[in-house]
């Protein structure tokens, strides 16, 4: 399934939201300029689990530089591909988070989203080589939050009924829901087909969709009853 568009305008600017789209363009942007200096760069501020692992056991390094890249390794892609399904996610789910945490908050929000992210799959790749990008933890944390917080908000999504696809506007817990399901369930198995913890980082995604839905459960409120028209 597809997501499009939501039924469900915020009522003010997603300030934050556009900015951190902004902010991963341009650092994705200035991976493609890099050329030969891309993968130091990877290497560098990308996630690499055993670097944290062996500076946690062995000392081979200080713990906050080794953690530097838990952060950092959310404003990195690997891709267009990867850049662009993230943000589509970010912009269609993002300005209703932010609208109901608020500018700030939901800025310290997605970052601790990433950080569960990133924490969690080091918690079942802690001796993966291979480093790890993108904004996809930080952004589940996002459609977390959301499905808490809207979860009769409809999703206009494009559904494939093969052979042809069909639009439907769905429920966001419906859509949000599946797509939990079906990280977890990929995550679970990737234990089992992909011990040494390549390709999709899925458990970053569990970790941060679980970590959106606890932090929207607790920290997100009560809604206005003049916002309540938009779940009907």
């Amino acid at each position: 399934m597809i997501p499009l568009r939501d039924e469900n305008p915020a009522s003010r600017a997603p300030i934050v939201t556009r900015i951190l789209i902004a902010i991963n363009v341009f650092v994705f942007l200035y991976e493609v300029a890099a050329g030969p200096a891309l993968r130091e760069i990877m290497f560098t501020w990308g996630l690499v689990p055993l670097r944290l692992t062996l500076a946690l056991d062995r000392g081979t390094e200080p713990l906050l530089q080794a953690s530097i890249p838990l952060v950092t390794s959310m404003f990195l892609h690997g891709g267009w591909m990867h850049l662009l399904g993230n943000m589509w996610y970010l912009a269609i789910f993002g300005d209703n988070v932010e609208d109901r945490f608020g500018h700030g908050a939901y800025l310290v929000f997605y970052l601790f989203a990433g950080l569960a992210g990133g924490v969690l799959h080091y918690a079942f790749n802690a001796h993966s080589q291979l480093p790890t990008v993108g904004a996809s933890g930080a952004i589940a944390g996002v459609l977390g939050a959301y499905a808490v917080a809207f979860p009769r908000a409809r999703v206009l999504t494009l559904v494939p009924l093969f052979p042809f696809f069909q639009l439907m506007a769905l429920p966001a817990l419906v859509v949000l829901g599946l797509w939990f399901l079906f990280q977890f369930f990929t995550g679970a198995l990737s234990l089992a087909w992909n011990p040494g913890g390549g390709g999709v980082a899925w458990w970053g995604h569990i970790g941060g969709f679980t970590f959106g839905v606890l932090a929207m459960a607790i920290f997100g409120g009560r809604r206005a009853a003049s916002e309540a028209w938009v779940e009907r």
